[in-house]
């Protein structure tokens, strides 16, 4: 799909065919490979900079080890698009992130050479380490090597995972891909640690490889990579982290000059015999320009023009979600000082950057932890402020315990703004959220709302400032809201209360957050077959609106429930209640859609919805099977 000339990319079937070229060769064959990429996400969006980033680094490590026999591990997985046209996928490129097409991320099932699933940071060296143990109790598996970047090497389970390491001292490889930058800016005192480390000698029993790689470097990038040394090896006479831990140390590595990466990574290979960190230095986008001078380095595009980098983006019909609830955010902090927002290395997606513009002194971004965002928010709730803890729902499991034991057993009102409520497109599995309400329905004393469209979301936002009982959450999904009108200013609403939207009289559709907007199309179509509808709006999952539940029990001939999310959440809880105070008895049929017992694949949000039976038509189709018309997909008659 790349119209310059890639003679030697063309002669890769995989990454045997790396180890007869010589050095020079793979350096010509990497600033292929980077052209290649950027034509491939030109047409396809992705993750660019992440991949530009590691594109030496990718040929330098097909080149040395032995995949898949020897297992290499992208940490979170989104730098992995070099590293999947190296490895026989290269002509199905133009399908990536698309329905039935190539992973956004790392995938088992998509190949051998992805030997550990991703979608989530800092997850690689447990993983490497598990690989390395299963070979040494005789598994037929060679070296694992993990690459993990400063952003996510600042979470706890990557320290967990080099602690155990370090402890067992079993024969393994963290390439640390240090390009001081994550999704946003990295944070915090690792950061630090690792930007400021100057030359010193270095460390470990491979400290006759680790050269003096400063002095061949060009002046800035030489500055640079001494105050990266400084992160590892410390300062004389002390010891460092990552010597501590038990690692053997090298670099810092310029991981674009493509000689110093095969010297380093075919040494520490023949001579490792223990746990080995090298630390390489890169530059997020590096060789094309306007991701290089970006400030998010095009980490995440849509399809762009390849001279200009301009993104194509469709003009937007209404506001997201993200930034209505960012802009009522600011609105809540101006009006309390005690307004507080918290978020995990996702300012901008989130929103919360329009309040750190605002009121940089009240937002905090923790980095990539989330369990510890959580008890920082639980914390500040403690101390007397509001807090709103902003996190993606797929990235708020990781915070689970920290939710069930420092928040709601103590009844902190922490508020949780959870944006990708829902099947979020082409990032596929891993980052749908379609767990939180499930896992927030069941806990005592929480509150869950959904907003069925972005004046209800501004309305959550206020409840949720105004609400110090305990524990509040909103879900929203990605992508636009349905255009209605924006309240000038958010109002309090009754915790629990739900909204009739729609009036009729034959079926109930009681329908949670966005899911309303299928849900009166679904009713749209029934009346043109003559069945009067009634839609609700529950608006809260729990405590959810029993009085609305009973009044649409007895005024009509069957109910269905519909929420973008899986068995156990909203439509269970009314389930339990129906049946406790004996509806259920009645006669009276009750559906509930939710989403499946599987994962849904990549597709547009649209697509995933079809392949949930979650379409307009399936909401249609479950409310005519209920009453007995017709049963399959809409418009078959019964």
């Amino acid at each position: 799909m790349n119209t310059a000339a890639t003679p030697l990319l063309d002669r890769v079937a995989g990454p045997a065919d790396l180890k007869a070229m010589s050095n020079s060769e793979l350096a010509a064959l990497a600033q292929e490979l980077r052209q290649e990429v950027v034509s491939i996400v030109s047409q396809t969006g992705g993750h660019l900079g992440s991949s530009l980033g590691v594109i030496e680094l990718t040929v330098a490590l097909h080149a040395v080890f032995t995949a898949p026999f020897d297992k290499l591990i992208w940490d979170v997985g989104h730098q992995c698009y070099p590293h999947k046209v190296l490895t026989g996928r290269r002509a199905r490129m133009h399908t990536l992130r698309q329905e039935g097409g190539v992973s956004g991320f790392c995938k088992r099932a998509e190949s051998d050479y992805d030997p550990f699933g991703a979608g989530h940071s800092s997850t690689s060296i447990s993983a490497a380490l598990g690989f390395a143990t299963a070979r040494d109790l005789g598994q037929p598996t060679g070296d694992a090597i993990a690459v993990i970047g400063d952003g996510s090497i600042s979470a706890g389970m990557a320290y967990e995972a080099m602690n155990n390491a370090g402890h067992a001292g079993r024969r393994l490889f963290v390439i640390l891909n240090d390009n001081e930058m994550s999704i946003a800016p990295p944070v915090g005192a690792m950061s630090r640690y690792l930007s400021r480390l100057y030359s010193e000698t270095p460390l470990g029993r491979l400290k006759d490889i680790a050269e003096d790689f400063e002095s061949v470097l060009p002046g800035p990038i030489r500055e640079g990579a001494r105050r990266a040394r400084q992160l590892v090896t410390g300062f004389p006479g002390g010891g460092t982290l990552f010597e501590e831990l038990g690692f053997d140390y090298i670099g810092p590595v310029n991981g674009h000059d493509m000689n110093q990466l095969l010297q380093v990574l075919r040494a520490a290979r023949a001579r490792a015999s223990g746990p080995v960190l090298i630390h390489c230095c890169t530059v997020k986008g590096k060789g094309y320009r306007p991701a290089e001078t970006a400030a998010d380095k095009y980490h995440g595009v849509g399809k762009f023009d390849v001279v200009s980098g301009t993104q194509q983006k469709a003009k937007a019909n209404a506001p997201s979600y993200t930034s209505v609830f960012g802009a009522a955010l600011c609105e809540e902090a101006a009006r309390d000082p005690r307004v507080v927002a918290i978020t995990a290395a996702m300012p901008a997606g989130t929103g919360v950057d329009l309040m750190q513009k605002r009121f940089p002194a009240r937002v905090f971004d923790v980095g990539i932890a989330e369990q510890h965002a959580v008890t920082f928010a639980a914390g500040l709730a403690a101390g007397g402020t509001k807090p709103f803890c902003a996190i993606y729902s797929t990235f708020l499991q990781r915070g689970y315990d920290q939710i069930v034991h420092d928040v709601a057993l103590q009844k902190l009102p922490v508020r949780f703004a959870i944006d990708r409520a829902g099947l979020v497109g082409a990032d596929g599995a891993t980052h749908a959220g379609t767990f939180d309400l499930s896992y927030l329905c069941n806990l005592p004393d929480f509150v869950v709302m959904a907003p069925g469209d972005e004046a209800e979301l501004k309305h959550m936002v206020a409840t949720a400032a105004g609400y110090d009982e305990g524990p509040i959450a909103f879900r929203y999904p990605r992508g636009e809201g349905m255009g209605v009108d924006l309240p000038e200013r958010g109002q309090v609403l009754e915790i629990g209360k739900g909204r009739v939207v729609r009036e009729g009289s034959t079926l109930a559709l009681l329908s949670l957050g966005d899911a309303l907007a299928s849900s009166l199309v679904a009713a749209e179509a029934l009346e043109a077959r003559g069945i009067s509808v009634t839609v609700a709006d529950a608006r809260f999952a729990r405590p959810f609106d029993t009085n609305l539940v009973a009044r649409l029990m007895s005024n009509h001939a069957a109910l269905v429930t519909v929420e973008h999310g899986s068995e156990g959440g909203f439509g269970a809880k009314v389930l339990h209640w129906l049946a406790r105070s004996g509806w259920l008895d009645r006669g009276i049929p009750v559906r509930t859609m939710t989403l499946p017992d599987r994962f849904i694949h990549q597709a547009s949000p649209a697509r995933m919805y079809v392949d949930a039976g979650m379409s307009a038509d399936d909401i249609a189709a479950t409310a005519l099977n209920a009453l007995g018309v017709a049963s399959g997909k809409f418009g078959a008659r019964g």
